[in-house]
């Protein structure tokens, strides 16, 4: 992922697509390299199966979505069972960047997410569910999952 999406990258002096292609550089998150845990995937069908138990579930829809008035092309709406919305759009600041690690963990915090415990994100797609669980990780969270 880019922070600062396609802005970010065509700001960058090196970029020049009519000619080549540009790799950004990579960074790491948080301050410290290894201050970060691993992100890991669970399959739809596992994610099912750990619903009622420590797993916390990361919505990232909008409210709409997560009180099921927005279908999208899903023939149910609405949430899963014991699961916290904090929506994709709110994770992004002004300028189209992601939030400072501390304004996320609070926000997570606030939310009911707790350190240590294992969160899954997920949303419609997959895509608001990979920036959740990586606004998770920057947040300083450490099993995280999408």
């Amino acid at each position: 992922m880019l922070n600062g999406g396609w802005l970010a990258l065509v700001a960058q002096p090196a970029f020049r697509p009519e000619t080549e292609a540009v790799v950004p550089t990579p960074v790491t998150l948080g301050t410290t390299p290894g201050e970060h845990g691993l992100l890991g995937l669970v399959t739809r069908w596992e994610l099912r199966d750990q619903l009622g138990t420590d797993t916390q579930v990361f919505d990232a829809r909008t409210a709409a979505e997560f009180a099921g008035e927005d279908l999208r092309k899903n023939a149910r709406g609405g949430h899963l069972p014991g699961a916290r919305r904090v929506g994709h759009a709110d994770l992004m600041a002004a300028e189209g960047r992601m939030k400072q690690p501390q304004e996320l963990r609070v926000m997570l915090e606030r939310a009911g997410f707790r350190s240590g415990e294992r969160i899954v994100s997920h949303c419609d797609g997959g895509g608001r569910a990979a920036l959740a669980a990586l606004a998770a990780v920057q947040a300083g969270f450490t099993r995280v999952y999408a």
